[in-house]
């Protein structure tokens, strides 16, 4: 994807951005960080477990008259898939019909996507371009197996930048099946130490 940004992060720290830095006194930090490596524009392997680990993700895109939209896709761990180092990509299942995001990408592809992992405290950001696509082979492809759903095309992504924040004031919340999983470890656990009192109390009795 070309670009004529000096750094990757002038994708992100506009002149209005960089303005507002140097009047909150943060600029100068954020100009050391831009011209190291702290802003990655591929996707490296931490990344793409993560991404492969992800149940969630929110989509933003914007019309042609700028206004915002942001989208939420789900599916089972995996749904999301790293095609290469400059890709991701997903099923659309069938929904509510509305097609704004479709209709926002065939207008303007500037993409953004944000996942976020509350049991870790560990969000992701990740600035791109998006396109739709009805490739039934890839749309096969991409498809969770067993998954119930209706995949109506396939979402690609083409990332231009990415960043970890810091996981302050994330919310500590973990899934239902972690949730349930634990719990059952633990009743298990519980009739294990059950068992094993009983037999100790038949041992002392004899």
């Amino acid at each position: 994807m070309a670009s004529a940004h000096k750094y990757p992060s002038d994708i992100v720290f506009t002149p209005s951005v960089k303005s507002l830095q140097s009047r909150y006194g943060s600029r100068k930090s954020y100009a050391h960080r831009e011209q190291g490596d702290a802003w990655e524009t591929a996707i490296t392997p931490d990344l793409a477990d993560f991404i492969g680990e992800q149940t969630s993700v929110f989509l933003a895109t914007a019309n042609d008259d700028g206004q915002p939209y942001i989208q939420h896709r789900g599916g089972p761990a995996g749904f999301l898939h790293v095609l290469d180092d400059k890709k991701i990509a997903f099923a659309d299942f069938s929904g509510n019909k509305q097609y704004v995001t479709t209709g926002n990408l065939s207008d303007n592809r500037k993409a953004f996507l944000f996942l976020i992992d509350y049991a870790h405290r560990q969000r992701i950001k990740i600035w791109g371009e998006a396109y739709a696509d009805e490739d039934v082979e890839l749309i096969t492809t991409l498809m969770p197996e067993g998954y119930r759903a209706k995949p109506e095309r396939a979402i690609v992504f083409e990332v231009s930048l990415w960043e970890a924040n810091c996981p302050q004031h994330i919310p500590q919340r973990f899934e239902a099946a972690d949730v349930r999983a634990a719990l059952e470890e633990k009743d298990k656990r519980i009739r294990e130490l059950e068992a094993e009192v009983k037999r100790l109390k038949g041992t002392v009795a004899i």
